[in-house]
């Protein structure tokens, strides 16, 4: 009698790099002065200048599958 085929394992995911929280200000073009803050519960993302006080908010339209998509601006991938 023959050996039963094994079947091949699945190929291991691959993690996307981390991306950045802090970015330089579009206003007034201070480098690392905008931080990002992403509020889960609320469906909320934010940027706000600490330098010129300017600040974005706007709501989290997608979370399917570990990415979200934060009003067709950006598309994030969550860790």
């Amino acid at each position: 009698m023959g050996k039963r085929k094994s079947r091949a394992k699945p190929a291991p995911k691959k993690r996307m790099d981390k991306l950045d929280t802090v970015f330089s200000c579009p206003f007034c073009n201070h480098g690392s002065s905008v931080e990002c803050r992403l509020d889960m519960k609320n469906l909320i993302g934010e940027a706000s200048c600490r330098i010129c006080q300017e600040s974005f908010s706007t709501v989290i339209t997608d979370t399917a599958n570990g990415s979200m998509n934060v009003s067709g601006l950006t598309t994030l991938k969550m860790m």
